[in-house]
């Protein structure tokens, strides 16, 4: 099922304005009476206009709160959430100013701070300066949905072969000499380990030689087979141009000497792809002795359909696997045959 996905995205979207109403002749304030303010100029914040109002003498008749003077941030205009405070006295936390109604002051008490506490830390030269900080919040920006990006990073087919192989071509690094009928071919022995659990049990098992690099003797192997096994042990393929029949089942030989079964099954598929009168005799034979089921049914298969038994016979390959190994299963062959005459006859 294919799927698909889309993105959209939501970011805050604010304005914060820092107003200052500077008082000069503080003193001349004081005692302008209860509920009496001072109103700043009217600022802009938001798309909104706000103003603040300072009572210098509270706005309250309740006698514990006199000695208090009062501060509010007032909306002007039409209401929007908000928060205002001052940077180092008051600090009101997010709401909604409506201009119809008391909520458009802030904060929501007179008892904003006593009157001694302020002239002492803040007055300076009968002077006060009031900060407000008002930041609006306004709808949160939210984008259109679009399609996720789907970005294709092509990746090349794995090279690493032929980077393992460039070791065996270039001659370097070999830990392990073979000779191979006075022919000396140089490898690693990591890597044939790491291919054949025959050459692993070879060069790291108990039988092996303390010292390296170290020569080991190849014997009944042609030097021909042998580079062609350490080819596809390298590249896992076999090397161009050396896929004739004759060197196919040598190297279907020498992979089931090493327990190299993916090369196993490569020579039995070319062997299958070539079968012809003058080897499928020696390919069947080669097949029941190596335990390739397969290659031997393509081989029975391929004399059966092609009624070929009596043209067998007659070759070479024939002749030389029956007096090599006259067992039931040349004569099993014969009696095919004879029988498939019969069939014809009938």
């Amino acid at each position: 099922m294919e799927q698909s996905k889309s993105i959209s995205m939501c970011t805050p979207n604010s304005v914060q304005v820092t107003h200052v109403f500077d008082i000069f002749g503080y003193s001349n304030h004081r005692g302008m009476g209860n509920e009496k303010f001072i109103r700043s100029g009217t600022f802009s914040v938001g798309g909104h206009d706000w103003s603040i109002r300072f009572y210098p003498d509270g706005y309250s008749t309740d006698k514990v709160e006199k000695d208090y003077i009062s501060v509010y941030l007032e909306l002007m205009s039409k209401g929007a959430k908000s928060t205002g405070m001052s940077a180092s006295v008051h600090k009101t936390e997010l709401r909604t100013f409506d201009p119809a109604d008391l909520s458009r002051f802030a904060p929501q008490t007179s008892n904003f701070k006593k009157r001694g506490d302020v002239e002492s830390a803040f007055l300076a030269n009968d002077r006060l300066t009031i900060e407000c900080i008002v930041t609006v919040i306004k709808d949160p920006h939210v984008t259109e949905s679009k399609p996720f990006p789907k970005i294709e990073v092509p990746v090349p087919p794995s090279d690493i072969a032929e980077h393992i192989g460039k070791l065996l071509e270039d001659d370097e690094g070999f830990d392990v000499t073979f000779c191979v009928r006075r022919k000396t071919i140089g490898a690693h022995r990591s890597i044939l380990a790491a291919r054949s659990p025959v050459f692993k049990a070879e060069l790291f098992g108990p039988m092996k030689e303390a010292r390296t690099p170290r020569r080991v003797t190849i014997k009944d192997m042609q030097p021909g087979v042998f580079s062609a096994l350490l080819h596809f042990i390298y590249t896992d393929s076999l090397p161009d141009g050396d896929k004739n029949t004759d060197m196919i089942q040598h190297l279907l030989v020498a992979a089931d000497r090493y327990a190299m079964e993916r090369l196993k099954l490569a020579c039995q598929s070319i062997l299958c792809e070539n079968l012809n009168m003058d080897t499928v005799a020696t390919t069947w034979a080669l097949a029941d002795q190596h335990s390739c089921d397969k290659l031997k049914d393509a081989c029975l298969e391929y004399i059966a359909c092609s009624n070929a038994m009596d043209a067998v016979v007659e070759t070479q390959g024939y002749k030389n696997l029956k007096v090599a190994d006259p067992s039931l299963i040349v004569d099993l062959l014969e009696r095919t045959t004879k029988a498939c005459s019969s069939s014809y006859i009938g």
